[in-house]
């Protein structure tokens, strides 16, 4: 885009984290805001600070994980706005622990925010999107969406599904005008870890060193920079560019990490087959 200002943007989880860090960076450069979150508190805080900055900004308590409220939210931006040029993403939900051991309930609340809200934003936006001069779709995604580890099964399937999704935007929609960047930070000083549901209740989740973190700032600058230049991927902290050139090179060095101390499954014995007393009588 060759210039942010006056645009207007939707952006989803926008009450805290990576969402207000954006929505503040967004409002820096002049851009108008229509943020989303269950967070209706949250939401209003994030909608004081923004209007400071002197733009244009709207809140919308919104459930992700229901599709009625993502179509009402949607109807109620063409009535304010008629349209929008940039739609952000950014909101997610993880889980951690053995995955045999998930519900079904879980994964559909994963796969809801992380994956299916983002599809159905891109799929009611688009026609809107088409008819600005320029627009722009952000999706956020993680170094967990190119490079997976354990415990984080569900995580890991809707980030590697929004990659594959933002490339797939990019490559049918490139030529028509909507540059699509996907955002893949290592880990991030937000409340990802500490809000995340886990396996086991009487553990709290692990959460990552703050010396291998980046801050929400950066990220917020890095989001605003894919948008200005239409960045198709963009890699955030050392971890990050670390373990996807690892992926790309030596793929079975992560596999062989993964295997180590595989346990090895006893094979049972097998059983002895029943005689029958026809059997026996013969062997008499």
């Amino acid at each position: 885009m060759k210039t942010l200002r006056g645009k207007k943007a939707l952006v989803t989880g926008a009450a805290s984290g990576l969402g207000r860090a954006i929505a503040l960076a967004l409002a820096h450069e002049g851009v108008d805001l229509f943020l989303l979150d269950i967070d209706e508190a949250g939401l209003n805080e994030v909608i004081f600070e923004v209007t400071a900055l002197r733009v244009c900004a709207v809140g919308r308590q919104c459930d992700l994980t229901k599709p009625e409220d993502i179509t009402a939210a949607v109807e109620d931006l063409k009535k304010r706005w008629q349209h929008v040029d940039i739609l952000v993403n950014n909101a997610g939900v993880a889980y951690y622990g053995p995955t045999h051991k998930m519900t079904a309930e879980q994964w559909d609340w994963i796969l809801d925010i992380n994956l299916r809200a983002p599809v159905r934003l891109v799929q009611e936006l688009l026609p809107t999107l088409l008819e600005r001069p320029e627009s722009h779709i952000l999706n956020m995604g993680s170094i967990s969406g190119l490079v997976a580890g354990g415990r984080f099964a569900a995580y890991h399937v809707s980030k590697f599904g929004i990659v594959g999704f933002s490339e797939a935007l990019r490559a049918e929609y490139g030529r028509k005008g909507i540059g699509v960047s996907v955002l893949c930070p290592g880990p991030v000083r937000t409340k990802l870890y500490e809000n995340a549901a886990g396996g086991r209740p009487e553990k709290p989740v692990p959460t990552p060193p703050r010396w291998i973190c980046t801050t929400e700032e950066k990220v917020a600058k890095a989001a605003v920079k894919a948008i200005r230049k239409n960045k198709r991927m963009i890699l955030l902290t050392p971890l990050a560019h670390m373990l996807y050139t690892t992926k790309r090179i030596a793929p079975w060095f992560l596999d062989a990490l993964s295997q180590i101390g595989r346990k090895k499954k006893h094979k049972a014995t097998p059983a002895k087959p029943v005689e029958s007393s026809q059997q026996r009588s013969r062997a008499a």
